[in-house]
């Protein structure tokens, strides 16, 4: 049976000893989508993510994995998700080929299929050279692709990837996007927690910014992008004498940088203010005009009041 939405949270609520992690959490993740959860270090994104993947069992509220509740039917849920936490799963003595038979015989996979489909990940995950060398001699980039490789080994459904892209080099990090990219394209859906903005933006078809243990706000990039004023245009003139003259035409809410020689004004985002703006300053020495809109940046530090970097819960509900 095909469900719409492979993740279904409501009412989440999850607290380790004296202290709540997750404060009645409400969140879905339709079927074939990326959905990322953002937040600080200690916000609880974690704790989500072992939850919805039956490693730690909730203290109320119900969480659905393709239609399958995590407390009563964990072993169907199991079936059909695969995870990627934080840190590697790998044994770094064994070969890469070792470390996905290894996967490959948990999963109980028949022994043919188990090996044809250890060639194909090897040789997707541009792999196959190194497949015969222990783990301990890959790079961050190749440890993360085989740690992503020995999760799909059962060709799960859902898949729970747990900050993938931590302290990966730049090219590391595009190489994962590009196999999650993959995955969601074959129907797969990807739960991502981050605490990048960028890769948040660059891959999620929805985003929700979790702080102290709640959703403080949930949608598109472009969406959250929206709630969030400080959009602006801004214009860079050719002398002391031009600024003067731009300011006072652009009217109080203009902003002046006599040091870079720049005015700025807030942005509606509407095409017809830019048309407005360069017809009030027709006649003065406009050099450079550039149009900046808010961030994921923008937007997390407007709802939550400080940066991703963060932490805000006790050490002890990160245990």
């Amino acid at each position: 049976m095909t469900h719409s939405l492979a993740l279904e949270i409501t009412g989440l609520h999850k607290a380790y000893g004296d202290h709540p992690v997750l404060r009645g959490i409400d969140l879905t993740a339709p079927t074939g989508s990326v959905v990322a959860l953002l937040g600080p270090n200690g916000a609880g994104k974690t704790t989500m993510v072992n939850v919805a993947s039956t490693l730690i069992r909730p203290d109320s509220g119900t969480v659905r994995v393709l239609g399958h509740d995590v407390v009563r039917e964990p072993e169907r849920v199991r079936e059909q998700i695969g995870m990627t936490g934080q840190y590697s799963a790998l044994d770094a003595l064994f070969t890469g080929r070792e470390n996905l038979r290894l996967m490959a015989d948990l999963v109980h996979l028949p022994k043919a299929e188990g090996r044809a489909r250890m060639g194909e990940l090897l040789e997707r995950f541009d792999l196959v050279d190194a497949a015969d060398r222990p783990a301990s001699t890959y790079s961050g980039g190749m440890k993360r692709r085989l740690d992503v490789a020995m999760t799909l080994i059962a060709r799960p459904r859902l898949i729970f990837l747990d900050e993938p892209t931590t302290g990966l080099d730049p090219r590391s990090r595009r190489t994962v996007w590009d196999l999650i990219r993959e995955q969601v394209a074959d129907g797969v859906t990807v739960f991502l927690t981050t605490q990048y903005l960028d890769e948040a933006d660059t891959l999620a078809d929805a985003i929700a910014v979790l702080d102290g243990g709640r959703i403080v706000a949930s949608g598109t990039a472009t969406e959250l992008k929206r709630l969030v004023p400080g959009g602006r245009l801004e214009v860079r003139l050719g002398s002391d004498g031009d600024v003067t003259a731009a300011a006072a035409s652009l009217g109080p809410d203009a902003t002046v940088d006599a040091d870079a020689l720049t005015v700025s004004v807030p942005y509606d985002g509407e095409v017809a203010q830019v048309r407005s703006l360069l017809a009030r300053l027709d006649g003065t020495d406009v050099t450079t005009f550039a149009v900046h809109t808010p961030d994921l940046d923008d937007v997390f530090l407007a709802l939550t009041g400080h940066t991703t970097t963060e932490n805000h819960e006790p050490q002890e509900a990160l245990r």
